[in-house]
């Protein structure tokens, strides 16, 4: 190995550099055995020292000096003479064993059986060597043993079971510890939070179908109000009729709009059956709060009720960028004592603020079952006005009284739209956006919500 490394260094003296796998041609040698003898760091030191002696700084210029250096002088192969100025690195040795470069070959050719811990942890180090661990298996042929895989079945369909297909397959066997696959439900809208913050009770609301009794007549509404025309309202051609009313209570809201009754003059009109039966998709939920209202009025004792219900009503109005023919309505019923317009007010204050929406504004209107009535407007800033997003009022003796409610018991009511005040929340310009095949419903989504279980 010595020879080797002098030969190595003869032939960089006159040649500025050359690359390892060409000294194998040049030389007739294995390059690992080239590459072993370049990394013997003490052997290269000991060949570098000629029998005169070497300084030792210029000693140290050479590659890896340093570890090659103090290898070689704890082997005893090299010695500082420090008689001499500047002090000179001298062979101690007359010939060398190249330890490392035996321990290199035996690791080589897979004996390292009589290689200590500690010589490997020392070539670890200087990267001499390295440790790689190999695995191999056993093979043998299993009871199913076959040169093609199989394609095993994950479904047992129906055409398998007909045919008897199904006795020929393999399938794959059922996971029970497998997730399963997420299933998509439904979301609670944010305005259900408020209402709830607020202590109020959903109404049912699933019978889209109405009959024109508890849409209009129970409301006090005379049935020659334009409202009752087809150019307002969708109206049912089958079924056309309905037939099934409280009679006592029928003849009580007869009573009430032909002759009048509870203080009131009435409109003095003939009041036909044949018009209250008519069924129609409903244009308002306040028909809901009418049934609702009517069975608390059959209790045996009255209790205070806020009640609320968000579902879908139908006119029949002209598309535009603020108006659909069908729509959701916020309906909100209040049934207390002593309640005046003010709590009615404040109510909506309360309501709004939960939506963010802080500029609003009231105005008196008409209405046949509320006295005194007015209007809601929010303030659009995209739309740079104010719009109409509902009627609200305080129902009259003559719709309450018929029911059944005591006479000191006041109800404060309102019909909000759902997409009017959610456009202004969320910067909507066109309900259409909102509502319809470009309906962003991650909004929904997003929405933080509270739900109570009991």
């Amino acid at each position: 190995m010595s020879q080797l490394c002098e030969q190595i260094l003869k032939h960089l003296e006159k040649h500025d550099k050359v690359n390892t796998l060409s000294l194998c041609n040049i030389l007739g040698e294995d390059h690992q055995k080239i590459v072993g003898a370049l990394k013997n760091h003490e052997a290269n030191i000991y060949n570098a020292v000629p029998e005169s002696g070497v300084i030792q700084m210029d000693l140290m210029k050479l590659p890896n000096a340093k570890i090659g250096f103090s290898k070689a002088m704890s082997a005893g192969w090299i010695q500082v003479d420090k008689t001499a100025a500047p002090p000179l690195v001298k062979r101690k040795a007359l010939t060398i064993v190249d330890i490392v470069q035996e321990h290199l070959k035996k690791i080589a050719l897979g004996d390292s059986s009589k290689l200590s811990d500690k010589d490997k942890q020392e070539y670890k180090k200087r990267k001499l060597i390295q440790e790689v661990t190999i695995k191999s298996f056993n093979l043998t042929k299993g009871s199913d043993f076959k040169v093609t895989l199989d394609k095993l079945e994950t479904d047992l369909t129906t055409e398998m079971l007909t045919s008897g297909h199904w006795q020929n397959l393999k399938f794959k066997e059922y996971n029970f510890g497998a997730l399963g696959t997420f299933l998509e439900c439904g979301y609670l809208h944010p305005l259900l939070k408020i209402f709830l913050e607020m202590g109020f009770s959903e109404m049912p609301t699933n019978n889209y179908i109405e009959n024109s009794f508890w849409n209009f007549d129970t409301l006090f509404q005379p049935q020659q109000h334009p409202a009752r025309d087809a150019h307002d309202t969708f109206f049912i051609s089958d079924p056309k009729l309905s037939t099934k009313f409280p009679q006592d209570y029928l003849e009580r809201v007869k009573k009430v709009h032909s002759k009048g009754g509870y203080g009131s003059q009435g409109y003095g009109y003939d009041w036909k059956i044949e018009e209250a039966q008519k069924n129609l998709l409903r244009t308002h939920t306040t028909a809901v709060s009418a049934r609702m209202l009517y069975k608390i009025a059959q209790l045996k004792e009255f209790k205070p009720v806020k009640l609320f219900s968000i579902d879908k009503v139908f006119r029949n109005e002209t598309l535009d960028a603020t108006h659909l023919a069908e729509f959701y309505q916020v309906e909100g019923v209040i049934a207390d004592y002593n309640l005046t317009l003010g709590d009615l007010i404040g109510v909506f204050a309360e309501f709004f603020k939960k939506l963010g929406i802080t500029q609003l504004d009231f105005k008196p209107a008409y209405n046949p079952y509320t006295e005194p009535s007015m209007e809601i407007f929010c303030f659009h800033p995209g739309l740079g006005k104010w719009i109409e997003i509902g009627n609200s009022g305080i129902f009259r003796p003559e719709m309450l009284l018929p029911m059944g409610l005591p006479e000191d018991v006041c109800v404060i009511a309102w019909g909000l739209s759902l997409e009017r005040p959610t456009m202004i929340k969320y910067g909507f310009n066109n309900i259409r956006d909102l509502v319809g095949p470009k309906v962003d419903l991650e909004m929904v989504q997003r929405s933080p919500i509270c739900r109570l279980n009991k």
